[in-house]
């Protein structure tokens, strides 16, 4: 029964494009995310002298310090926006999709049951 929901929310159509949907969203971020990472691991193998100069005269934060900093809240800013795009409206495209498949298993059941009873209850008048 429950592979048989399953089946039915895989095939379901809102919840392919949903999928899909998801699936742009994931590649996009990460292939984003990649070129940040070769461009910074580029800069530093390219100009390794500028990451240690300083932001300004007499100070001992360096470029290299923000630049990092940059990345790394860079990489934490995007798994956000993902996360809030995939539990935000994603998430209710599938939440509707399940309650839709699980009411029509429910009405279909219901459907099978009431057959069965009025079947039951001929069989039962027939004999009286």
């Amino acid at each position: 029964m429950e592979k048989n929901i399953a089946r039915q929310v895989l095939e379901n159509p809102k919840f392919q494009k949903m999928a899909k949907t998801k699936s742009m969203y994931c590649w996009s971020y990460s292939a984003l995310m990649f070129v940040i990472y070769v461009i910074f691991i580029m800069y530093i193998g390219t100009s390794p002298e500028s990451f240690g100069t300083p932001v300004s005269e007499g100070s001992t934060t360096t470029v290299g310090i923000y630049v990092g900093l940059f990345v790394i809240l860079f990489a934490i800013a995007i798994t956000g926006v993902y996360v809030r795009q995939a539990n935000g409206p994603l998430e209710v495209i599938t939440q509707d999709v399940v309650s839709e498949v699980l009411n029509n298993t429910k009405t279909d059941s219901a459907s099978k049951n009431a057959a069965s009873d009025t079947d039951a209850v001929n069989a039962a008048a027939k004999e009286a």
